[in-house]
C-alpha cells in the first residue's frame, strides 16, 4: 500500500508510533500496580480495579489521541486495519510499539515494588472452574463491547455525540472489568497481558489474550462500520474504500477534538 511506504517517511508516524510505546509503558505500570495486594490480607477490590484500568485508558486516550489516535491496544488496532483506518505498516509498527510499552511497564513495576507483595504482577488467568472455551468467549465478548465503543465514539458522521470520548472509552473498560475480573481477569487488550506474561514468564492459557480480544475486536469493528454507522451502507462501504491515511486523519481529528 502506498499509504504505507508514505508513514515510513513521514516523522509524526514514528512520533505516533513512540506514543503508543509511552501510552501503554504508563497504562500498565498504573493499572497493574492497582492489583498489588499491600499488608496482606489485604487484597484490592474489583472496583478499584476495574476504576484504575477505566480511568488509566481514559487518561492515556485524551493524553495520546492527537499523536497517534490512542489505540494503546492491538484490538482496537486490528479493528481499524480491517476497516481501512490505518495502513498494514503502521498497524504492526503499533502493535509491536504496544507490546513493547506493555513489557517496559511491567518492568518498572516489578522493580519497584516488594518482592513480598509482588505477587502475580496482574498477570490474567482464567478464574476458577472457566474452561478455555469459555474465557475465550469472554475475552471475545468484552473486547467487542470496548471496541464497538471506540468506533462508536469516533465515528466522524454522527451529530449526536456530546460530552467526553475519551471517558465513553474508559467506562467500556471498567464495565468490562466488573463484569469479567473473575472470569478471566479482564484482560480486554493483548498487549496489556503479554507484558505481565513475559515479566513473570507465566503463559498458561495466553492464547485466549491474544485469541479472544483481537476477534472480538475485529468484529466489532466490522459490524459497526458496514451495519451500525451513522451513514448508509453505500456511504460505509465507500468511506472503507477511503486510503488509510484519509481514514485516519478522520480519526485522529475526532479523538483530538475531545
Amino acid at each position: 500500500m502506498a499509504s504505507s511506504r508514505d508513514d515510513l517517511k513521514d516523522p509524526k508516524f514514528w512520533r505516533a508510533v513512540v506514543g503508543e510505546l509511552i501510552a501503554m509503558m504508563i497504562f500498565v505500570l498504573i493499572s497493574l500496580g492497582s492489583t498489588i495486594g499491600w499488608d496482606p490480607p489485604y487484597i484490592p477490590s474489583m472496583v478499584q480495579i476495574s476504576l484504575c484500568f477505566g480511568l488509566s485508558i481514559a487518561t492515556m486516550v485524551q493524553c495520546f489521541g492527537h499523536v497517534s489516535g490512542a489505540n494503546i491496544n492491538p484490538a482496537v488496532t486490528c479493528a481499524l486495519l480491517v476497516t481501512r483506518k490505518i495502513s498494514f505498516v503502521r498497524a504492526i509498527s503499533y502493535i509491536v510499539a504496544q507490546c513493547a510499552g506493555a513489557m517496559a511497564g511491567a518492568g518498572i513495576l516489578y522493580g519497584v515494588t516488594p518482592a513480598s507483595v509482588r505477587g502475580g504482577l496482574g498477570v490474567t488467568s482464567l478464574g476458577h472452574g472457566v474452561s478455555a472455551e469459555q474465557g475465550f468467549a469472554i475475552e471475545y465478548l468484552i473486547t467487542f463491547e470496548l471496541v464497538f465503543t471506540v468506533f462508536a465514539t469516533i465515528d466522524p458522521n454522527r451529530k449526536d455525540l456530546q460530552g467526553s470520548a475519551s471517558l465513553a472509552i474508559g467506562i467500556s473498560v471498567v464495565i468490562g472489568h466488573l463484569f469479567a475480573i473473575k472470569y478471566t481477569g479482564s484482560s480486554m487488550n493483548s498487549a496489556r497481558s503479554f507484558g505481565p506474561a513475559v515479566v513473570m514468564n507465566s503463559w498458561e492459557d495466553h492464547w485466549i489474550y491474544w485469541a479472544g480480544p483481537i476477534l472480538g475486536g475485529i468484529t466489532a469493528g466490522i459490524a459497526y462500520e458496514y451495519l451500525f454507522a451513522a451513514k448508509t451502507t453505500k456511504d460505509t462501504i465507500s468511506h472503507c474504500m477511503l486510503s488509510s491515511r484519509e481514514s485516519e486523519e478522520l480519526v485522529e481529528e475526532k479523538v483530538s477534538t475531545v
